[in-house]
């Protein structure tokens, strides 16, 4: 459904993005992450036809955004970081301005506005203008005219930017629904945004790829070694000698104690060893309590400054 193939853009002598190559599924929900200023938002306006790039290849929907730019746009819905809205319009009459802009027909408009009032949860705020809404209700009409015309690419470029954590919250549901039918592309520098939302994460640096996979991909390409995370009432220095007996345990850590005794404890396993089961019949053995065993991946948060810290030291 979109095609980028070594993409670069310049500003002068600056660097905006280079070589940048990665594909999306058609009803694929892709994370772009990075820190700011790494190239995010200039690969997402020239996908949707707002800048040029200085060279490379870029088709969606498969046109290409240089040469079929007009194809291109009735193909997308885009809501830019900073949402373009009119704020003395009342919301269902700036949505119908819109459609009528992005070509919707005529006869379709008052339902196709109606069902995305609905469909984003607008209807609350159905008589107010826009300049009354709450930072939230802004994002959500944003995001309605992003999708009056049914796009079949959808490109979020930080659709949760200062809202506050249930506002988040019901922007993320409304953007993990959107996936399956649509291609979404969500751009974010907010690391939970992309693992509660998305199936793929690009991981974008100073300008270049970091990483295209998905995040259960990236852990276990990056993570040295297993992690088992366990919870046991016994004695300390017994715990941790005895288990470490076990083969394939490389080291066990203290992590935490708990209240009557019960302390925590990260088992690092050699990588590709499976001692899961060996853990528990040494804990009953000794009489000792097991509460928790659970096994810890690394988080996207770890992934990210992982790539990102061995990216800047080569």
């Amino acid at each position: 459904m979109i095609e980028v193939e070594n993409l670069t853009k310049k500003y002068g002598s600056a660097r905006g993005i280079d070589d940048v190559t990665f594909t999306v599924e058609k009803g694929e929900v892709l994370g772009f992450l990075g820190p700011n200023g790494a190239g995010k938002t200039t690969t997402m306006r020239i996908l949707t036809c707002f800048i040029p790039a200085t060279s490379g290849k870029a088709r969606v929907a498969g046109y290409d955004v240089f040469e079929d730019a007009l194809d291109v746009r009735k193909r997308i819905g885009y809501l830019p970081e900073s949402v373009p809205l009119y704020t003395d319009m009342l919301v269902p009459v700036y949505l119908e301005f819109v459609a009528g802009l992005k070509g919707v027909d005529r006869r379709d408009i008052k339902n196709r506005v109606a069902k995305i009032m609905d469909d984003c949860g607008l209807n609350a705020v159905s008589k107010k203008y826009i300049g009354e809404l709450s930072k939230g209700y802004r994002q959500r009409t944003g995001l309605a005219q992003a999708l009056i015309n049914d796009p079949e690419v959808l490109i979020l470029d930080e659709p949760t930017i200062g809202l506050d954590p249930k506002q988040i919250i019901d922007i993320r549901g409304l953007i993990k629904n959107l996936g399956g039918r649509r291609t979404v592309i969500l751009s974010t520098h907010i690391l939970p945004e992309v693992s509660m939302t998305c199936q793929r994460v690009i991981i974008i640096n100073e300008g270049r790829l970091v990483a295209v996979d998905t995040p259960q991909n990236l852990t276990y390409q990056l993570q040295r070694s297993q992690q088992i995370l366990i919870r046991v009432k016994g004695p300390e220095k017994e715990i941790i000698s005895e288990l470490s007996k076990i083969n394939g345990v490389s080291r066990i850590t203290a992590k935490e104690n708990g209240v009557n005794g019960i302390n925590a404890y990260l088992v690092e396993l050699k990588k590709d060893m499976d001692v899961g089961n060996d853990i528990p019949p040494v804990i009953v053995r000794k009489n000792w309590s097991l509460y928790e065993m659970r096994p810890v991946g690394m988080s996207l948060e770890d992934i990210f400054i992982k790539l990102v810290t061995e990216e800047r030291i080569h």
